[in-house]
């Protein structure tokens, strides 16, 4: 019980263990409890109620129900209804015995190395990690912050300390999971995301998605928040909460992004640490946006026909044996325009968040078992192909956002074989936040070109 319990914070009814065992292990206070809600008082005045999971206290989440165990109306949470039924009857249970360390000893065996931009980074976040102090970690896409993360991680681990990696998307954690395996050998290290399950022994590392910390308590010593600009973690105040209920007292946290926001900044604060690197691994440029007027593409699109400039630019693609990502602002366009594409090459797929095959499709892509991918934003993250390109369909939407744009950009050229990827905006006229990305990435250009002495774009 204790391995699974230990840093958790879960509902009695789920736990994986008969409930007389569980009714024993509280008695003898091993097991804690706390009411699945309560209310809490608000500091302008008056209470609320608070989900003690998700810690959410926005009153649209909760509602009323008939509740056959206690016989009478019980409030319920919606906003992590997902993850099972939590009800104002109900119970979280966490482990309040003595913790055991990680199982195993942690040891490198990443035999890569680091470029020195890259090293003087990854020495400051160790230091950081090591003082208690929080520390921000700004590389460009492409930048190799999987590899910088390598180092203090294991300096961590080796401590006896237990160490989390949470990210926004499931697909992050897909990429990621491997490469540390790979990496670091001698300790467990578990993935989770919805659907995964829940891995065995206790872990001293922990890849998962932030939503799967609304289930941690007081687990890690240290949590590293990954693509901490990416949907939903930007937009949904209780997935930070989360972090912060999943450090250990005394715990410290850190963020990498390639586009911090005023309020990842605000988070860190002025206790903390910044590493810049504003250059890739391989030295080369980012790829700049190009932007190709597209009038009219939807119009064209209903009627059936792909617009002309963006058929040249998929042909172009396929010609070159070129694998490619083409992002839409919704699904409902990209499913439109699917059978479109079809008639250029019957194996284009498409994905989507709640798209079944994703993972296997991108794989694929990856594998060249197909040419190319048309896809949602889902896919703006997360993603290493060698000698990708990419478009944007409708860049002028909301949904392409700065950060957006700039992590679109930064799925092609990744590779040192193939670091000039093409990448193009088609819009139905440009955006002030289409410019700002070019901007930024022609400034991270211009400093990376300072830091290395090569030129910039």
């Amino acid at each position: 019980m204790q391995e699974f319990l230990q840093g958790r914070l879960w509902l009695r009814d789920l736990l994986p263990a008969d409930q007389k065992v569980v009714g024993d292990l509280i008695k003898e206070e091993l097991i804690g409890t706390i009411p699945g809600m309560e209310t809490v008082k608000r500091w302008h005045g008056g209470n609320a109620w608070r989900c003690n999971r998700c810690l959410t206290e926005d009153t649209r989440d909760f509602h009323v129900f008939n509740c056959r165990r206690c016989g009478r109306n019980c409030r319920y949470c919606r906003h992590c209804l997902s993850m099972g039924r939590i009800a104002s009857c109900d119970k979280l249970c966490y482990w309040r015995g003595q913790d055991r360390p990680p199982q195993g000893k942690a040891e490198l065996v990443w035999e890569g190395r680091l470029t020195p931009l890259q090293q003087r980074a990854s020495g400051e976040l160790e230091e950081s990690l090591l003082a208690g102090r929080p520390h921000l970690l700004h590389a460009v896409c492409g930048a190799g912050k999987t590899e910088i993360l390598f180092g203090p991680v294991h300096r961590i681990l080796a401590e006896g300390k237990r160490v989390c990696i949470a990210t926004p998307r499931t697909d992050v954690v897909l990429e990621l999971l491997p490469r540390f395996k790979k990496a670091i050998g001698g300790t467990v290290i578990h993935g989770l995301y919805g659907g995964s399950g829940h891995g065995e022994g206790i872990a001293g590392l922990v890849i998962a998605t932030t939503h799967q910390l609304y289930r941690f308590r007081e687990a890690f010593d240290a949590v590293i928040v990954d693509e901490a600009d990416a949907f939903p973690y930007t937009y949904d105040r209780t997935l930070r909460l989360a972090v912060r209920k999943a450090l250990k007292p005394g715990g410290v946290q850190a963020v990498v992004t390639a586009t911090p926001s005023p309020a990842i900044l605000s988070e860190i604060g002025r206790a903390g640490r910044k590493s810049v690197i504003p250059v890739r691994f391989h030295g080369h440029p980012l790829p700049v946006p190009r932007n190709v007027p597209l009038f009219g593409y939807r119009k064209r699109m209903a009627a059936g026909k792909l617009p002309v400039r963006l058929k040249a630019w998929t042909e172009e693609r396929l010609r070159r044996e070129e694998p490619f990502l083409i992002f839409f602002p919704s699904v409902l366009l990209m499913e439109q325009c699917l059978p479109l594409f079809s008639e250029l090459d019957g194996n284009i797929g498409a994905v989507h968040a709640s798209h079944a095959d994703r993972r296997e499709l991108v794989m694929a892509l990856r594998e060249m078992r197909i040419p190319g991918l048309l896809t949602t934003t889902i896919l703006e993250r997360g993603i290493t192909i060698p000698n990708l390109q990419v478009a944007i369909v409708g860049a002028e939407g909301p949904v392409f956002d700065r950060s957006a744009i700039i992590q679109i950009s930064g799925r092609a050229g990744r590779s040192p074989d193939h670091p000039d990827g093409d990448v193009v905006l088609f819009h139905h006229g440009i955006t002030p936040e289409m410019d700002a990305a070019v901007r930024e990435i022609r400034k991270l250009n211009r400093e990376g070109g300072k830091a290395t002495g090569m030129p910039a774009l």
